[in-house]
């Protein structure tokens, strides 16, 4: 690959010698070796991304590069208009079908949800009542069972987390991120 040779001082060809986290090349000319990008050339595909934020629904495009293999669960940053915004993969359309994983090229849309900032549904039980409302917070932002927070006037200490997917949390102590909760249980103080 031709690149820019800091020992040289122009571009030159290189032999990469390691790949992963941290590449490096050694340079055909003088025989330096030194840290590469080997992002350069890569071809890029524009993905269609359908980004779901609580009960709206907007298009926006997602950049893959060309052979990358997208999962559910992966998380990217959606251009939706002039906005950038953090998302995950909760779906993947491949032509008609729904599938777990695909290459970027195959992929007709990419179905996420917003995660950077979560809505996140609270039920405070107050004996025979139950009053729900909804949290706005950061998506990596943690729960813990037991702790005790606030929402504007209401103070309230967590008995139950449901994560999304199934799983549920009920030793103090257990904790989640905004973005994996379905609902949070818990009693006012």
């Amino acid at each position: 690959m031709e690149t820019y040779c800091p020992a040289c001082g122009c571009e030159t060809e290189h032999d990469i010698i390691s790949r992963g986290r941290n590449p490096l090349g050694r340079c055909r000319e003088c025989g330096d070796i030194h840290p590469v990008d080997l992002s350069k050339g890569k071809k890029t595909v524009q993905v269609r991304a359908i980004v779901s934020d609580g009960d709206k629904s907007r298009i926006c495009s997602i950049e893959l590069d060309e052979g990358e293999i997208c999962r559910i669960g992966d998380a990217f940053v959606a251009l939706c208009g002039d906005d950038y915004v953090g998302v995950e993969v909760t779906s993947i359309e491949r032509g008609n079908a729904r599938v777990r994983q695909a290459t970027s090229h195959d992929i007709s849309a990419l179905w996420t949800r917003r995660v950077e900032e979560v809505s996140v549904p609270v039920a405070i039980h107050t004996g025979s009542t139950t009053v729900p409302f909804r949290m706005t917070v950061p998506g990596e932002e943690h729960f813990v069972v037991g702790e005790t927070y606030g929402a504007g006037k209401k103070r309230f200490r967590v008995s139950v987390i449901k994560i999304r997917g199934g799983g549920v949390l009920r030793k103090p102590g257990q904790m989640a991120e905004a973005k994996r909760i379905r609902r949070i249980f818990a009693y006012p103080l």
